[in-house]
Order: structure tokens, then C-alpha cells, then sequence
């Protein structure tokens, strides 16, 4: 059955995959739901978007996606709170940053009643599929790629915009154990690493795959530089508390702008935890877990919230980090999840309904 709101053209699914879902053993990211989002950019405009059936996509070999890696994506959630009713966190935050990467990547700026009004509206079509459980919520990838074809080394001309939906479990369990790269960089001055663009993540993998080999879960960047400064933690942003001080480093051409990031750091000036952004050192980091005044590290990002950091390797070394009775990192998840799942205040005006 097809219907048409003013803005966007509903295809339904004649028969729902709902029943065939465990959604009491939900992986991250690996179950998806019964409609996905669609857009063309032709003729130098965005089309009308369309919901249709989750289905392949399908693509020309000369489509410019497989040969020059225009693509950019975001990673958002929809929660589901006692009363069923459906939330979303700083969603607006999300369309922005997702225009900063086209921008930077040479792709059409997409207009925001396309974002907000599609998002709404799959959203409100899927809700069933909103899982309920504990730590469980509706995980959101919105991207654009380039679907345009040629083999000659410039822009496309057409572009694919789509939201699709995974119900999803937590994303990480448990702390991780995390190694400093002093060899490979995930980003440098004047390139893509504050976008989100697809081979950002690509090259992480097999530094990652490395230091996995090791022992580690994940990797910890440093300036492309000297390796001197912290940056990220695999692909979260990360935070490092030295007394009672909670450090984050500045934002840069290399370092994403996250919205779990900004939300730590609003929440923290409300609750008077003195924070300091600026450029962090190995060397600092390594001389606060010699003499004890190394409390917490943690990595923040949209999948796992907040992901604590047990150990840190160093140059043949592994520094394991204390338990610490009220951590910050198990405080400032619960207020941001708190808000997320409509449990408590928002002062912020971050949580808006569907």
C-alpha cells in the first residue's frame, strides 16, 4: 500500500519480518527493520524522498562511491520509555554535522525538512520495532553516498541519501583495553578527520586489527605530528580524568565534533565537575598513571555512550587504571541516558518526541 504525505512518498510492506526478530538477543547493528529512507540529489536537486521496503540498492560499476569514496554518514538512536513513547537526542545536532561532511566532501548540502520530516516519519512507520529492553534503542544511520558514474576524478552529479534503522543491544560490554598509537594517524590538519566520512573508519581498521593482535580492544590516536597529544579513542571521543579534573582535547581538522562529547560537557558545567579542554599529552597521561592521579579514562560517542577504559599500553607497557567508587564516566552516562530514555530532566531541551 502506498500513501503520500506533502513531503514524502510512503511505500509499506505487504508482509512484516517483526515476528522473525529475537529482540531479546539484539546485536548491534546487524537486524534492520521493515522500510528505509530514500533520496536522489538529480539535476542539481534533492527529489522528493521516499519510503519504501529495506531492500538492496542498486548501483552501477562506474558509480563514483566505488572509486573516489564520496560518502559521509551520521550515527544516531530513538528511544522507546515506559509509556511507549519514542524520543529522540539532539537530532538537529545530527542533520548539521551531516551537511559539515558534505560540505567537506564536495556533496550537496541536504535541506533539514527532508531530514526531520523523513526521519519522523520512518520512525513513526518502524516504532514497533523500538526495542524496549534495558540499554536496548532504535540504532539510526542516515549517509549519502555518491551514486553518480564516471571514471574521471571529480565530484558526482547524482547522490543517494538514505536512513535505514537496526534495533539494536548495547554496543560494548564490560571496559576495554586500549593501546597509544605512535605509528599510524587516523586524520591530519587540513583533511576529512572532523567528517564523518566512510574512509575515516576504513583506515582505522587495520591499525586496529593490529593492536587487536596484541592483546587490545582498541586503539587511542595521537596527532599525526609527533604522536604527542591524545585525540580519539578508536572511534569515540575521548575524556581523561586527572584528580578530579575531566580533560577533553579541542575540537581540530582532526577530531570529530561529537554530540555525546558536547552533552558531557554541558552536563559537567551543570553539575560543577571542573573539566578543561585543551591539547592533552601521552606524557601527561603516562606520568599521572605512574603516580596514582590518573582516576579515569573513557571513550564517548553515540553507539556506547560512554566506554570505560580498564588499561592503557605505552611503549611495552600496560598501565591499568584504578576502580574508582563514584566514577564520572557511570554519572554522566546515566544523565545523559536518563534524558534519552524520558526517565528524568532535560534543562537542555536535547530529547524531542515523534
Amino acid at each position: 500500500m502506498s500513501t503520500t504525505t506533502e513531503n514524502i512518498h510512503i511505500e509499506r510492506i505487504e508482509h512484516s519480518k517483526i515476528d522473525q526478530v529475537d529482540f531479546k538477543n539484539l546485536a548491534f547493528g546487524s537486524v534492520f527493520t521493515d522500510h528505509m529512507l530514500v533520496c536522489d540529489y538529480k539535476n542539481g536537486a534533492w527529489e522528493t524522498p521516499k519510503i519504501i521496503p529495506y531492500q538492496p540498492i542498486s548501483l552501477e560499476p562506474s558509480a563514483k562511491i566505488f572509486h573516489y569514496g564520496q560518502s559521509i554518514f551520521e550515527g544516531m538512536k530513538a528511544y522507546k520509555d515506559k509509556n511507549d513513547e519514542v524520543w529522540l537526542f539532539r537530532p538537529l545536532d545530527n542533520h548539521k554535522r551531516l551537511n559539515i561532511s558534505a560540505k567537506r566532501m564536495a556533496i550537496p548540502e541536504l535541506p533539514e525538512e527532508y531530514f526531520m520530516e523523513g526521519l519522523k516519519a520512518l520512525l513513526d512507520l518502524d516504532r514497533e520495532w523500538i526495542p524496549k529492553k534495558e540499554g536496548s534503542s532504535m540504532y539510526i544511520r542516515p549517509f549519502i553516498f555518491a551514486s553518480g558514474k564516471g571514471f574521471h576524478a571529480s565530484p558526482a552529479d547524482e547522490y543517494k541519501f538514505v536512513i535505514c534503522l537496526a534495533p539494536s543491544g548495547s554496543y560494548f560490554s564490560g571496559k576495554v583495553k586500549v593501546l597509544i598509537e605512535e605509528k599510524y594517524s587516523r586524520s591530519a590538519d587540513g583533511g576529512v578527520g572532523f567528517a564523518k566520512a566512510g574512509g575515516n573508519y576504513a583506515g582505522q581498521f587495520y591499525p586496529t586489527q593490529l593492536a587487536v593482535e596484541k592483546g587490545y580492544n582498541q586503539v587511542i590516536w595521537t596527532d599525526d605530528h609527533n604522536h604527542e597529544y591524545i585525540e580519539e579513542a578508536g572511534a569515540m571521543n575521548i575524556f581523561i580524568r586527572i584528580d578530579d579534573t575531566l580533560l577533553t582535547g579541542p575540537t581540530s581538522d582532526r577530531i570529530l565534533d561529537g554530540i555525546t562529547r558536547k552533552s558531557i560537557l554541558q552536563i559537567a558545567e551543570e553539575e560543577g565537575i571542573p573539566t578543561e579542554v585543551r591539547k592533552i599529552t601521552v606524557q601527561e597521561v603516562v606520568e599521572a598513571a605512574k603516580k596514582g592521579t590518573l582516576k579515569e579514562m573513557f571513550g564517548a560517542g553515540t553507539a556506547a555512550v560512554v566506554s570505560p577504559i580498564s588499561t592503557f599500553g605505552y611503549r611495552g607497557i600496560d598501565y591499568d587504571l584504578p576502580e574508582v567508587e563514584t566514577s564520572y564516566a557511570s554519572r554522566l552516562k546515566k544523565r545523559i541516558t536518563d534524558i534519552q530514555f524520558n526517565r528524568g530532566n532535560d534543562p537542555f531541551g536535547w530529547r524531542l518526541k515523534v
